[in-house]
C-alpha cells in the first residue's frame, strides 16, 4: 500500500488533468494494488457477515473522477480510495464497513480510517434508530462495549433530546447524535504491513452486532414508506 499512499499523496499535490495524464500508469498500478486488496477484505467480510456476502468489487468500490457540478472545488480527482461493504452494495442505502486510505492532511476524511454505519441520516431513518435503542439498550450497549478500538461518532448532536423521547435516562446522548457511526483511525504502519485484509477484517469483526442493529432499524424505516 505505500506505491498507494505515494500516489494519492503526489495527486493531492498535483490534482489536475496534465499531471493525471501523465502519471496514467502510476494511477492505474495504485489503483490495481487497491483492488486486489479490497476484493480480499469483501470476500474475508462475506464470510464473517452473510448480509454482505456475495459482493463484488463493483458493489464497493468508487471512481476517482469527482463530480464537480455543484461544488466550487473543481479539483477534478478525488485524493483518497475506499471501498464500503454494505448489504446489496453501496447503493442501497443501508450502511456498512468502510475502508479509506487518505495521505495525512487530507481534506476529505483527513487520513487513514475504518468506519462502520453512516452519517446524514433521513429523519424517518434517525427516528426508527432512535426508537431501536430506547426499545433495546442493552443490547446496543452490549454491541458498543464489544467494538474494541472503535469511538462512537458524536461529530454532529443535537443540543437537546428530540421531541417525543425521554430525558434523564442514559440512553439521552444516542438519541441526540444525528450520525450513527464507529469510527477508528489508522496509521501508515497499519496500512503498510503486510497482512491488510486479514487485519481489517479482524477490526470490522467486532462491530457486526453494532451494524446489525442500525441496518435492522434502518430496514424497519423503509418499510414503512
Amino acid at each position: 500500500m505505500r506505491q498507494v499512499l505515494n500516489f494519492l499523496s503526489d495527486l493531492r499535490e498535483n490534482n489536475n488533468r496534465e499531471w493525471f495524464a501523465e502519471h496514467k500508469e502510476e494511477y492505474l498500478t495504485a489503483q490495481a494494488t487497491f483492488n486486489r486488496f479490497a476484493e480480499e477484505l469483501i470476500a474475508r467480510m462475506g464470510e464473517i457477515d452473510s448480509s454482505v456476502a456475495g459482493l463484488t468489487l463493483r458493489d464497493c468500490t468508487y471512481r476517482i473522477y469527482r463530480d464537480t457540478r455543484f461544488s466550487p472545488d473543481k479539483s477534478p480527482y478525488k485524493t483518497h480510495f475506499g471501498v464500503i461493504i454494505a448489504p446489496r452494495g453501496k447503493k442501497s442505502g443501508y450502511c456498512g464497513y468502510y475502508f479509506h486510505i487518505e495521505p495525512s492532511g487530507g481534506n476529505y476524511l483527513g487520513g487513514n480510517m475504518l468506519y462502520v454505519g453512516h452519517y446524514c441520516f433521513e429523519r424517518d431513518v434517525l427516528q426508527s434508530i432512535r426508537e431501536e435503542v430506547m426499545d433495546y439498550p442493552e443490547a446496543m450497549a452490549a454491541a458498543l462495549e464489544r467494538a474494541e478500538g472503535f469511538a462512537l461518532d458524536r461529530s454532529k448532536k443535537l443540543t437537546r433530546t428530540p421531541k417525543g423521547f425521554p430525558t434523564g435516562t442514559p440512553q439521552e446522548e444516542w438519541l441526540r447524535l444525528k450520525h450513527w457511526g464507529l469510527t477508528r483511525s489508522i496509521d501508515e504502519e497499519f496500512i503498510t504491513a503486510e497482512g491488510l485484509a486479514e487485519r481489517v477484517a479482524r477490526e470490522f469483526a467486532k462491530t457486526t452486532d453494532f451494524l446489525t442493529i442500525i441496518n435492522r432499524a434502518m430496514k424497519f424505516a423503509f418499510e414503512e414508506r
